[in-house]
């Protein structure tokens, strides 16, 4: 079955084709990070209006890059949420006009359970139940999947999202957008000898908390200048993100040790962290359990993800008819 794919639920524009769910003929993606750098975050009429001008020149280099002609297509998907409500009306809008277009059914899917299908695109052989983590700059999750469209949540941010944290503290720090890659670059460089809080919630919670954190980050740069006294950003980077970092990886190898599973999987624009890579494939190793993560190129926003997702809600037969848009979708 050959998927044709859009994602349009924040600031990339993305396209692809992608057969039996596993096997990428083509992976589009219009990035509007440049846009958005000098205002610190995504603007979300300017997302919407920059999608509007280049969701044609995407869907046609994909289907040019897939090698297959429109025909050819079996299913059309797109993201119907969670997101940006007017970045998603176009992805689905286009969608929706094509697939009829063509003639070929159409369903609408959920974004962060997207990410998590991009490991079956980077990992072959893989197959649930596993613990998937969900890290990304919108969202933050812990949950049980059971089956390719059957997750448990479990445990969940309770304010910001683990990237969203990324961003402010880099925002802070003057060191540029989306913080993500620059702390974890720059983490590389310092040392983490900085005491932030390490927020674990109450005894055998799975939930997340990152605004202490964030806080706690700010307030020392502000004590900080206000001593006149110089700091290595390097060294700040360093010690917010082994402070995030020990949370993620305790949590996660909690979980798998209560559910009695040998498999994590990290999904969302965060698990593109080197350091978050490392240390929970390290530290859960330690307890027998492995670790998957996707291709960098996979890791955020893409097409290719939901074209996967697509494929096994179809085959699921789960599909329940709501196809508009839903910028506050939940798991």
């Amino acid at each position: 079955m050959k998927v044709l794919a859009i994602e349009t639920s924040c600031d990339e524009t993305a396209a692809a084709v992608v057969e039996d769910g596993r096997e990428v003929l083509s992976n589009i993606i219009s990035s509007q990070i440049a846009t958005h750098k000098k205002f610190g975050g995504v603007v979300p009429e300017i997302a919407s209006r920059q999608h509007v001008e280049a969701i044609n020149t995407v869907l046609d280099q994909a289907i040019k890059e897939s090698g297959i002609k429109l025909c050819d297509i079996d299913l059309v998907a797109a993201t119907r949420g969670p997101g940006l409500v007017g970045a998603l009306l176009v992805g689905l809008s286009s969608a929706k006009a094509l697939a009829y277009a063509i003639g070929k059914p159409f369903i609408g899917v959920n974004h962060i359970y997207g990410h998590v299908c991009a490991n079956y695109i980077s990992h072959k052989d893989l197959e649930p139940p596993f613990i998937g983590l969900i890290v990304s700059g919108g969202h933050t999750y812990l949950v049980k999947v059971r089956d390719y469209v059957d997750f448990e949540l479990i445990g969940r941010t309770r304010d910001d999202a683990c990237g969203e944290a990324y961003d402010k503290v880099a925002r802070a720090m003057g060191i540029g957008y989306p913080g993500g890659p620059v702390i974890d670059r720059l983490a590389k460089k310092g040392k983490a000898d900085i005491d932030f809080p390490r927020v674990m919630l109450e005894e055998d919670s799975y939930d997340f908390s990152f605004s202490g954190l964030k806080t706690a980050v700010i307030n020392y740069l502000h004590h900080m200048e206000q001593k006149k006294e110089k700091y290595r950003v390097e060294d700040v980077a360093a010690s917010f993100q082994n402070a995030v970092i020990d949370v993620l990886v305790d949590k996660s190898i909690r979980l798998a040790k209560r559910e009695r599973l040998n498999k994590i999987v990290i999904a969302g624009g965060v698990s593109a962290n080197s350091a978050l890579r490392e240390r929970l494939k390290e530290s859960a190793a330690k307890e027998g359990i492995g670790v998957y993560y996707p291709d960098l190129g996979l890791c955020t926003d893409n097409a290719a993800m939901i074209g996967s997702l697509g494929y096994y809600v179809y085959k699921s037969g789960k599909i329940d008819g709501d196809f508009y848009a839903r910028p506050n979708l939940s798991l």
